[in-house]
């Protein structure tokens, strides 16, 4: 997950078991997933439009970690809602659509998240999403509606058909409600008559955005979510047509292309293996924990996991950013790191997933 700018991460740590008290069917492969918090965590379960969390499950010996947006109904802003879809046929989306009922139990992490709508009173904000991108979409237009009186949104979501457009009904109380300031366009990408139909790409997304009266410009902001080929050519297409980068924000929730939100198959890791007995210190949770590198390790993750499984992760594909964490002392090399834009990479952060230690010692901070 990442922004077009350094945000501030917030980081609060632990797993909290809540529970399920509703299950709700979006569609053919989705549900929304609402939690009940007591009153003793709701603090610490106090979140933003943009914000996400962890979800671990544990299937047999396996354990399964998958970080998903939070997403309110608009009825009830601070309620703690996921939406959730199937994804591959054993992971834990397919749990959630054919096993998770009210009653059960989840072990959640705190919301956390730098994806944030830019700060800019009365702008147009225009998102678009692919697929289940539209859940933290979703949240962003409702907060920015009902808290700036006079600002105007703008969404355009992509989705195979109809049937598979996510929230549809509660976008359309939305626009109830704000009839004059609000605009929804759905692409169907499985039916071939443009604009509407057909695929997102860099001849239809102008067309669609001056349809909206959304071009670039000082009072014109963008947040992109979705698949990496979807929200790549948007924000190609955007600067290109002089965008002021900080104002386009994206977050991927896949590496996939087609829209699905079924894993891509991981990366190789593009840096060299750890030397024998490099000596790994992590600061995370107030605490120091010392590990040490063995050369098959994959990643940083992957030594400290060994000793240490309240590490925190979820995507393990450099995506979801939960893993950041601040060299302090030492050299990594990276992959591919997603979830990080241009700043907090030049302030020294990195997502552990992707990054394999260089030299005897790395420190790394999960805290800052």
């Amino acid at each position: 997950m990442n922004s077009a700018i350094s945000t501030t991460v917030r980081r609060r740590t632990g797993w909290h078991r809540l529970p399920v008290t509703a299950v709700r069917r979006l569609a053919k492969e989705a549900v929304a997933v609402t939690l009940g918090i007591p009153d003793t965590l709701r603090e610490t379960f106090a979140h933003e439009p943009g914000d996400h969390v962890v979800v671990r499950h544990r299937r047999g010996g396996e354990e399964l970690r998958r970080s998903y947006s939070v997403c309110p109904p608009l009825e009830d802003p601070g309620t703690l809602r996921l939406v959730i879809k199937q994804g591959s046929p054993d992971g834990f989306g397919a749990y959630a659509l054919t096993g998770l009922a009210p009653g059960d139990h989840l072990e959640l992490a705190p919301p956390t998240g730098a994806f944030r709508l830019p700060e800019r009173p009365g702008a147009h904000h225009v998102l678009i999403a692919g697929g289940s991108g539209i859940a933290p979409l979703f949240a962003m237009a409702t907060h920015a509606l009902r808290t700036d009186p006079v600002c105007r949104v703008s969404l355009v979501h992509s989705v195979p058909t109809a049937e598979d457009a996510l929230l549809a009904d509660e976008l359309a109380v939305l626009k109830d409600e704000f009839a004059d300031r609000i605009a929804v366009l759905h692409v169907l990408t499985r039916e071939d008559r443009p604009p509407l139909g057909g695929r997102i790409d860099a001849t239809g997304l102008p067309r669609l955005l001056a349809a909206l009266d959304a071009r670039p410009g000082p009072d014109t902001t963008f947040a992109l979510c979705g698949p990496a080929g979807l929200t790549d050519l948007a924000r190609t297409v955007l600067t290109g047509a002089g965008a002021d980068p900080e104002l386009v924000r994206s977050e991927l929730f896949t590496l996939g292309r087609d829209g699905s939100d079924t894993p891509a198959v991981r990366p190789a890791p593009e840096a060299p293996p750890a030397a024998d007995g490099t000596r790994i210190t992590a600061l995370y949770d107030g605490r120091r924990r010392v590990v040490t590198a063995r050369p098959e390790d994959p990643a940083l993750l992957d030594t400290l996991l060994r000793d240490h499984p309240d590490v925190p992760y979820a995507c393990r594909e450099g995506i979801c950013g939960s893993c950041r964490a601040k060299v302090l002392d030492g050299e990594v090399a990276t992959g591919p790191q997603y979830a990080l834009d241009a700043g907090q990479l030049a302030d020294g952060y990195t997502l552990v997933c992707r990054a394999t230690p260089l030299g005897a010692e790395v420190t790394v901070d999960f805290d800052a």
